[in-house]
């Protein structure tokens, strides 16, 4: 778990400067206007538009952008459907796999994941053949300049349930209700932090002891991560430093 959040991490930091920041804005708007959709355009009513939005602005969408976003969402604005789905899948060396999509065409975005797994060693599975091996939670990254005892002090009070060592980072985890209290505390106490996002925790992973394994697992979800309709990707492996220092070189 904690080589597949320094590899989340490490792709965070690139995104901004990555030449395909317009296909990340693209899948930050589709996540708000389906967020607005299903409950409604208020955020503060809505704690996945809250969510989303708080994403969308921190990877610096414009804020006319996702308002217009949550306007087609609640059908004051026209513009294409899109509807939430996932796969299930196995990674080369048993990692199961975890992806969420929003998609406006359900058969076509089917068959492009199917192949994905395929062409990259991998395997789709049958619906809740892996979900079972995850748990939604919500996530702040932050820098490790921050002092532990303080940042366990007020991350605690604000319904964290727990504080882990990533080496350059700290992981706050906390259940996705007090997602949003969580990081409006850390912004009260202005602690700065990287990410504040929900996501899906493996319980269980599969170390990749080798470069010659994570290569192969990170090759298929890099694919599934670079198509227009899949929003999260999800994993239950763990990469030894050592090793994820060799895969970034």
């Amino acid at each position: 778990m904690s080589g597949h959040s320094k590899w989340a991490t490490i792709k965070h930091q690139k995104g901004a400067k990555d030449k395909a920041r317009g296909k990340l804005f693209a899948k930050l708007i589709r996540q708000v206007e389906v967020a607005a959709r299903e409950g409604g355009g208020d955020p503060d009513m809505n704690p996945t538009l809250r969510t989303m939005f708080n994403k969308a602005r921190s990877s610096s969408v414009p804020i006319d952008t996702i308002e217009k976003a949550i306007k087609r969402g609640t059908g004051e604005l026209e513009g294409v459907r899109y509807e939430q789905v996932s796969y299930e899948g196995y990674a080369p060396c048993g990692v199961a796999v975890y992806v969420e999509c929003l998609t406006d065409n359900r058969n076509r975005t089917g068959a492009d994941v199917r192949n994905i797994f395929s062409k990259n060693g991998g395997s789709i599975a049958e619906p809740g053949a892996v979900a079972w091996q995850f748990e939604r939670k919500g996530v702040v990254i932050l820098p490790r300049a921050i002092a532990e005892d303080d940042l366990m002090l007020i991350a605690l009070e604000a319904g964290a349930e727990d504080l882990t060592d990533q080496g350059d980072t700290w992981q706050l985890t906390s259940p996705p209700g007090e997602l949003h209290a969580l990081r409006t505390a850390l912004e009260d106490a202005d602690i700065a932090f990287d990410s504040a996002d929900l996501t899906m925790m493996p319980t269980t992973v599969v170390a990749l002891e080798s470069e010659a394994d994570a290569r192969k697992v990170l090759r298929l979800i890099d694919a599934l991560e670079d198509h227009d309709d899949v929003g999260d990707v999800y994993a239950n492996f763990d990469i030894p430093d050592s090793v994820l220092e060799a895969v970034e070189a």
